[in-house]
């Protein structure tokens, strides 16, 4: 089943963002060599896709997982957790309909 994992940022989330992106790109890119990944994307503060210093306010990854915890334990370990990028992470099952 698909899942939405949908995470909110602390305020100037930039810094902290960038110090573990490469490895909360790495477990995405895993999702995508799996067929598992739909999308994912970070959310711009401004209405830019390159918003620079404005940075982002959170983040929005849509992938199969085999049951809502197995969704639930691959979002509690993002590096962005640890880093302290995330200050709200909200896992749902997603069904989608369109395309």
């Amino acid at each position: 089943m698909l899942y939405a994992i949908i995470s909110e940022d602390v305020e100037n989330s930039l810094p902290l963002r960038m110090t573990v992106r490469a490895a909360h790109l790495d477990r995405l890119q895993q999702l995508k060599d799996d067929g598992r990944l739909i999308l994912a994307g970070p959310c711009p503060a401004v209405d830019s896709n390159d918003p620079g210093e404005a940075g982002f306010t959170g983040s929005l990854i849509v992938a199969e997982f085999a049951s809502l915890e197995a969704a639930q334990a691959w979002a509690d370990i993002d590096p962005y957790i640890d880093a302290g990028v995330y200050r709200q992470v909200t896992v749902k099952p997603f069904k989608k309909v369109l395309p």
